[in-house]
């Protein structure tokens, strides 16, 4: 989860299979989740794994702190200050008090980066910059050439007049970053979309509107399909009737550059009359959608503040002319939140917050020629959070999320197909507070989080509770291929020169990550426990035989996060054992010599002793080098050479 609403379509899908309808009904608050963060908060959270400190949900607020959370706990994992925020009594207008980060972030996984723009002052607001953060998203520490002074950068834009809003886009090594102006339209801004390329930061390239105003309001930002931006851009001022890229859906390419063909742009013809009554197109961002079946096919949204829903084909907008289609979807002003699109067994629709109505509304996008829209389902719900949806497999189980910011205060879920209500919202635990309207939440490892002011909350679904199922000792033998033994057990074989042995834990659920150690015998864990899918991997050298060893596994974490108590799994080493009556002996030297020449089989694998895959002299030297040795010595030599001090 490492933008706004999960994709670059910002469609807000989250595949999870933890959300089935009979799990989501029964969500909970998570209460030993802290999440405490100091600051106002308009932007989503992130989910971030594969990084040393496991996963974290990653935090900004208006203050300008960032928080890196661990995602289990909601505890402090590290924590940045990037300058003062702005004061809203030192800004020409806007209701944001301070002015900070606005934005949700975005995450290059491969460079390990996080990117934000900060609005920041370092003399009391008496001079504003807009600064292009990228942070070390493990350690918090500034990227090297970074931040990007925009107004450096271009000193036709002034910091003073524009607000970062939108969400942050990544896309092919650029960062994508928008602004508009201040809420109240004043002072003469933009519409801007300022790229950054991720390896050289002085590499700095802006798009913005011919005329005054056009801004790019919506809480998605920039959209796109991999290759090409989209944004929606706002009402403009002092056009004299020419248009000048307000009003309008907007194709970039690369950089970001614009062609002005009317390939890259469309503006409804009335775009003069939404200017002059501030009813911007870009009441919401721009959305893509795919409609298998529809002529075009390949669609983009746009949710304007005149309460109308627009289709357009994103690879040829049109320019200045009548839209694919359009349908009055709302009964008031559809304002900045971010909307979501779906496809289920019956069809692709889309999903937003009708303004301040306190309803969540659901449109189908019918696959005809052109695409036509019908309503599919409305709900109340009090208050005016932004959704998001879950699915179990990115097919089945749609299940459409949104909170009651400013209103109920709880989280609710709805069935995506029909709107019949899934979660209700819960008890007591589940009420939040401080949630503002531009909020939506995050789907991950079978828990919800929730950025609201000061404070991040997570939920979580029941789940299937997390437990060894079983332990091997496994090794290959040649051509043959793996044989395991179950441990507790008998490990027969020899681990060579070095003792080396490798032990295949099986778990209830599929596992994410984990590590172990040897708290008694000889031996010691050999690199890093390897986890795939349900089962933990853990290589031993150094073993020694005849012993007992005991291998403690700890911080064993599940798919949903769920971490097993520390788990100690006993390992009984007795080269030679081939009968498994715990002495090596004259039986076992008859039963390997009865092998030699056979092929290796689950049924004779013990024989193999060296497990190269033939029975042969080597094994039944090594069976006699033993010839002796019993279960009965491993208690002396195993306290003999216990792990840790003796009395």
């Amino acid at each position: 989860m490492t933008q706004e609403h999960n994709n670059l379509s910002r469609d807000g899908v989250y595949v999870d299979s933890a959300f089935t309808p009979s799990a989501a009904a029964n969500l909970t608050r998570d209460l030993n989740f802290n999440g405490t963060i100091v600051g106002n908060v308009l932007a989503q959270p992130l989910f971030i794994e594969g990084g040393p400190n496991g996963p974290m949900v990653i935090a900004v607020t208006e203050s300008n702190n960032v928080y890196a959370l661990n995602a289990i706990t909601g505890t402090v994992i590290w924590q940045r200050n990037v300058g003062p925020a702005v004061p809203a009594s030192q800004l020409p207008c806007g209701t944001i008090n301070p002015l900070g980060i606005s934005d949700t972030p975005a995450v290059d996984l491969p460079s390990r980066a996080l990117f934000f723009d900060a609005m920041t002052s370092p003399d009391g607001g008496a001079t504003k910059q807009h600064l292009i953060f990228s942070l070390n998203v493990d350690t918090g520490a500034t990227n090297p050439g970074w931040p990007v002074n925009v107004n450096s950068a271009f000193p036709a834009f002034n910091a003073d007049h524009h607000n970062n809003r939108g969400a942050i886009a990544v896309v092919n090594g650029i960062v994508y970053v928008p602004y508009s102006g201040h809420n109240g339209d004043c002072l003469n801004y933009h519409g801007w979309v300022v790229g950054v390329q991720i390896n050289n930061p002085a590499a700095v390239v802006g798009w913005t509107t011919n005329a005054l105003g056009g801004g790019i309001w919506g809480h998605s930002g920039v959209a796109s399909d991999g290759t090409n931006l989209y944004v929606v851009t706002g009402n403009t001022f002092s056009t004299g009737g020419t248009w000048g890229g307000g009003e309008a859906i907007v194709r970039l390419q690369a950089g970001p550059v614009f062609t002005n063909t009317s390939t890259n742009y469309w503006a409804p013809t009335n775009w003069l009359s939404l200017d002059n009554s501030d009813t911007d197109l870009g009441g919401c961002s721009a959305m893509l959608i795919d409609v298998p079946g529809a002529t075009p096919s390949q669609l983009v949204l746009a949710l304007g503040k005149d309460r109308n829903a627009y289709l357009l084909n994103r690879n040829n907008l049109g320019g200045i002319v009548a839209p694919v289609n359009s349908a009055s979807v709302s009964s008031s002003t559809l304002r900045g939140q971010s909307s979501v699109t779906y496809r289920t067994s019956v069809g692709t629709y889309f999903a937003f917050r009708a303004g301040t109505s306190n309803m969540l509304v659901a449109y189908r996008i019918n696959p005809t020629n052109p695409p036509t829209m019908s309503s599919a389902w409305l709900v109340t719900q009090s208050g005016e959070g932004t959704p998001f949806v879950t699915t179990t497999n990115g097919t089945d189980n749609f299940i459409v999320w949104s909170a009651g910011a400013g209103g109920s205060q709880r989280l609710n879920g709805y069935n995506a197909d029909t709107g019949g209500e899934i979660f209700s919202g819960g008890g007591a635990n589940e009420l939040m507070t401080g949630l503002i309207k531009w909020n939506t939440g995050i789907a991950a490892r079978g828990r919800i989080y929730y950025a609201a002011n000061n404070k991040v909350y997570a939920f979580r679904v029941p789940v299937p509770s997390l437990s060894l199922s079983s332990t091997v000792s496994r090794k290959t033998h040649g051509a043959a291929g793996d044989f395991d033994i179950s441990m507790p057990g008998v490990e027969c074989r020899s681990g060579g020169a070095s003792g080396d042995y490798t032990l295949v834990f099986t778990f209830s659920n599929n596992i994410e990550s984990g590590n172990a150690s040897v708290t008694s015998g000889i031996g010691s864990v050999s690199g890093t426990p390897t986890a795939s899918g349900n089962t933990l991997t853990v290589n031993l050298t150094g073993v020694t035989t005849p012993q007992t060893l005991t291998v403690t596994l700890n911080s064993v974490t599940d798919q949903f996060l769920q971490v097993m108590p520390n788990m100690p799994v006993s390992m009984t080493v007795l080269v030679g054992d081939t009968s498994n009556n715990n002495v090596v002996n004259a039986t076992d030297i008859a039963q390997t010599k009865g092998q030699i020449g056979l092929p290796v089989t689950g049924s004779n694998f013990r024989t193999d002793l060296n497990a190269n895959g033939a029975v042969n002299g080597s094994d039944v030297s090594l069976v006699k080098a033993h010839s002796g040795e019993s279960a009965s010595m491993l208690d002396s030599k195993s306290e003999k050479n216990r792990v840790g001090p003796t009395k």
